[in-house]
């Protein structure tokens, strides 16, 4: 809802992205971030961004106050607290997605290195008289030498990658 309303106020206001960005001082991807929803203002951002669309904090967050309270910048910081928690699920949403992806690699190339160790290059013994036999066995010798030189090198990169994605941040 934040992001909305930025992007409403915003617009409303008649600013473009890098206008509203440089009276706050950042670059426009920051705003632009903000409206996606890929990230969110901190507490004294988020104060200069209600006085530069002339509006309130709490309208930004998505309340209708009438009256301001002692309490608000609790409230405040507890909305910020749970947009970022999202976030922070987001990611590492998107972390496991890729952690999962990784180890599948990794998994299939084992796989296809057991399954041309279980070969022995047999079609290397194959009749190329025969045009159906030659074709297949091109292709199989073509894949193997390439797998052969690039894999070790997939596998070892997705460890890594692994690894880093179990990494605390």
């Amino acid at each position: 809802m934040l992001n909305e309303n930025i992007k409403r106020l915003r617009k409303s206001k008649g600013l473009s992205q890098e206008e509203l960005a440089i009276k706050l001082n950042v670059v426009r991807q920051t705003v632009s971030k903000w409206e996606n929803g890929l990230s969110v203002p901190d507490s004294s951002m988020l104060m200069s961004l209600a006085d530069e669309l002339d509006t309130s904090v709490s309208t930004l967050l998505g309340e209708s106050v009438s009256e301001s309270t002692s309490d608000d910048l609790k409230i405040i910081s507890e909305k910020l607290e749970m947009i970022n928690l999202q976030l922070a699920k987001k990611s590492m949403a998107k972390v496991k997605t890729v952690r999962v992806g990784l180890i599948a690699l990794c998994a299939l190339i084992v796989m296809i290195f057991i399954a041309l160790a279980v070969m022995q290059s047999s079609y290397l013994g194959w009749n190329y008289n025969d045009p159906e036999l030659a074709v297949a066995g091109t292709i199989l010798h073509g894949f193997e030498f390439v797998f052969v030189r690039f894999a070790p090198i997939v596998f070892l990169v997705s460890l890594v990658g692994i690894i880093f994605t179990y990494k605390k941040r």
